[in-house]
């Protein structure tokens, strides 16, 4: 890594560390061009898993229920598709798309206050559009708390319940928030004689509750919810780091014994961070603050600069700097502790003693005062920071050790093939129990959340590609994972829905609340098994994980990216980088019609490996270019590179501007036209020889073909 590089990321830790509350905080993801109408809308990452732009009709903005209603119904008088936009939109799939481009957005923003706190029924009602970090704290000034929630406190209730959200454990009634739901209030599409809407209000006992709980935003729009919640108490935290090789073995026993447990794991490095967290007694001495790390304001320089060494790397294939880059930032945050405090100003050590709502939730890089994006949360759109891929699936307890050991064997077959993820403080595992909601969880488990790198060019793959796309099958089809349904490319919900006991009955519900499909989109239809084309095949999708590679066109051929099955589980087709030291089969295709590939220039260039020849004189190799205007002929090239065979290139120098071939320490010039062209090669072996070849094209005058075969002397 760069000495630069490693300044960079020094800085960068710096300025975490130091960091204070004065950043510019997201912006509404929802923009209008003429007030609230003709308008577009984004999550907080700035795109969607397929690039697209959702756009709709108009927004609204409702601040009361009432107000809800007559929007609602409005809109289903005129027959407008619809979908709810939260206030930070972070939702990585095509959630918030209504669907058609005269749609209607109607935001929860408004609709953010605490309606009852009950102390003694230990209840609380709030609006859909309360954050979580509201709810938690209005919770604590009354004594009580939410025992399980995700750890990014910038969700509203309406999202976490509309995907699924949840915290860590295996203890009580499980950590999905929706689990600790027993009032439900829902707007929908009604008939003219309901006036065009429908307000349920549901409770415990009710049964469509259970298809309300997880909802996908596709059976109306929450308006309240009421939560059980407990009195107040204390935790203690502390992070242990072991090597991982037994984690298989303690993943469950972890998970059983900590109420609170998580771990992050580090597969390059082996090694594993197990966090150590209980309640204890209320008079515990310790007043513990959880403001993690990355989740804290960063200075928009510092993120462009780490942005830039990560594309730097990406681009050149460096994985030690990427591997240098994650020992150091996860030896930062061991030593920061995370960004835990033993009194919300120092670490002094472990344990961390606090009371629940210091410690289980945070996001303060959204607590801030616009400051024109000098600062920022490290994945606003708005600034070049973190552009990134999220991978996030449950594997079920039974089979969970058998998963990590195939994760491992892939890390052992290339051990840098995870710094990238490390980059992003490794994968995140949470424990997941089996839950009532007919989308919740099927079964106890463990989460996988991994954050990966994302090219801003679409068709530019990443480092380790392969790797990457093999564990995300893995996972999905060799394991039947359920993904997350806020987060994921599009691979991981192939088949997803299928995957659910109670699937058919929540699309019962869906269609006694919602018959005309209002609330449904094209992208909810397909993930809901009710529509095709979820796969979108085309050219690099399965680089965007828009598809499973099925021919190399959904990788990246021209960047030595070829389909392949995977390294370990032998089903997966994966985008594999070359490897210079096996055979390998390339295949032309023509993109200029019948008549072959136009070109005005041409350059190639390749290795020649001998391999041994007992009997016979040593052969020829020929490379034959068939004349202008001639036919094409697709025939598949297969080669070999070796790091001791000789190099062939040859560049048509008809066109200045054709593409120069790499240098190559033995050249031939290749022959234009019918001819073929002998290369000759010092050969003191009887030897049969293959080739690995690159061919540039371009210009507009005539066309080319490539033929290759091998000719034994004296034939």
């Amino acid at each position: 890594m760069s000495l630069l590089g490693q300044q960079v990321l020094r800085l960068h830790c710096l300025l975490l560390l130091l960091s204070v509350v004065c950043c510019t905080p997201p912006e509404d993801p929802i923009k209008c061009s003429k007030g609230n109408s003709n308008c577009s809308i984004t999550n907080s990452y700035g795109t969607f898993p397929d690039r697209s732009v959702c756009r709709a009709g108009a927004a609204a903005y409702p601040a009361t229920e009432e107000e809800l209603i007559a929007i609602v119904a409005n809109a289903t008088r005129n027959g407008l598709k619809m979908k709810v936009a939260t206030r930070f939109s972070h939702s990585i799939p095509k959630l918030v798309c209504p669907g058609r481009d005269d749609g209607l957005l109607i935001s929860t923003k408004l609709l953010n206050k605490v309606l009852n706190v009950d102390a003694a029924a230990m209840t609380m009602t709030v609006e859909s559009g309360v954050t979580l970090r509201d709810l938690i704290s209005v919770a604590a000034n009354a004594k009580l708390a939410l025992p399980y929630t995700p750890y990014w406190w910038g969700l509203t209730i309406g999202g976490l319940l509309g995907t699924g959200a949840h915290g860590s454990t295996l203890w009580g009634k499980g950590s999905s928030v929706h689990d600790y739901v027993t009032g439900l209030t829902i707007v929908s599409p009604g008939t003219a004689a309901d006036g065009f809407v429908k307000v349920r209000r549901l409770k415990e006992g009710d049964e469509e509750l259970n298809a309300a709980r997880v909802s996908l935003g596709v059976l109306g729009v929450i308006s309240q919810v009421t939560f059980k919640l407990e009195p107040l108490f204390k935790r203690s935290i502390t992070y242990v780091t072991k090597n991982d090789s037994d984690l298989g073995d303690e993943v469950l026993s972890f998970g059983r014994k900590n109420e609170f447990a998580d771990i992050t794991w580090y597969p390059s490095q082996q090694k594993a961070v197990y966090r150590v967290d209980n309640r204890v007694a209320s008079n515990t001495s310790g007043d513990g603050l959880y403001d993690f790390i990355p989740f804290r304001t960063t200075t928009s320089l510092t993120l462009a600069l780490i942005r830039t060494t990560e594309e730097n790397q990406e681009s050149s294939n460096d994985a030690d700097g990427k591997c240098f880059g994650a020992k150091f930032l996860s030896g930062f945050l061991s030593t920061s502790a995370y960004g835990l405090t033993n009194n919300g100003i120092l670490f002094t050590g472990y344990p961390v003693n606090g009371y629940q709502h210091r410690l289980q939730s945070s996001g303060t890089c959204l607590d801030s005062l616009p400051d024109a994006y000098i600062t920022a949360c490290a994945w606003d759109h708005n600034v070049k920071g973190e552009f990134f891929f999220q991978t996030t699936f449950s594997v079920a307890l039974s089979v969970v050790k058998d998963f990590i050991q195939d994760v491992q064997n892939l890390v052992k077959l290339k051990p840098k093939a995870l710094c990238g993820v490390e980059l992003y403080n490794g994968i995140l595992m949470r424990y997941v129990t089996a839950s009532n909601g007919y989308l919740g969880k099927q079964e106890d488990a463990v989460d996988f959340d991994i954050t990966y790198y994302r090219s801003k060019d679409p068709l530019t793959p990443r480092l380790y590609e392969d790797i990457l796309e093999e564990i995300e099958q893995l996972a999905m089809f060799k394991y039947g994972a359920l993904p997350h349904w806020g987060k994921n490319r599009n691979v991981a919900f192939e088949g997803a829905f299928d995957k659910y006991k109670n699937g058919q009955e929540f699309l019962r519900v869906k269609k006694v609340y919602d018959p005309l499909g209002l609330f449904s989109s094209e992208w909810t239809d397909q993930v809901l098994g009710l529509k095709a084309g979820l796969t979108i095949v085309k050219e690099g999708c399965a680089l965007e994980g828009l598809c499973r590679c099925t021919e190399d066109i959904h990788c990246a051929p021209s960047k030595g990216y070829l389909c392949r099955p995977g390294n370990v589980y032998k089903d997966a087709r994966v985008c594999t980088r070359l490897n210079s030291t096996k055979p390998l089969i390339l295949k032309t295709t023509a993109t200029g019609g019948d008549e072959g590939f136009p070109v005005k220039g041409l350059a190639v260039a390749g290795n020649l490996c001998c391999l041994g020849y007992r009997q016979g004189k040593p052969p020829a190799s020929h490379l034959r270019f068939g004349s202008v205007g001639g036919p094409v002929i697709k025939r598949d090239f297969r080669g070999s590179e070796g790091k001791n065979n000789p190099k062939f290139s040859s560049t048509d120098t008809s066109n200045p501007r054709s593409a120069s071939p790499r240098t190559a320490p033995h050249r031939t010039p290749l022959t234009h036209g019918a001819a073929s062209q002998r290369l000759n090669t010092p050969n003191p072996r009887n030897q049969i020889c293959f080739f690995s070849l690159a061919v540039s094209l371009s210009g507009d005058i005539g066309a080319v073909h490539i033929s290759f075969w091998m000719i034994k002397a004296g034939t």
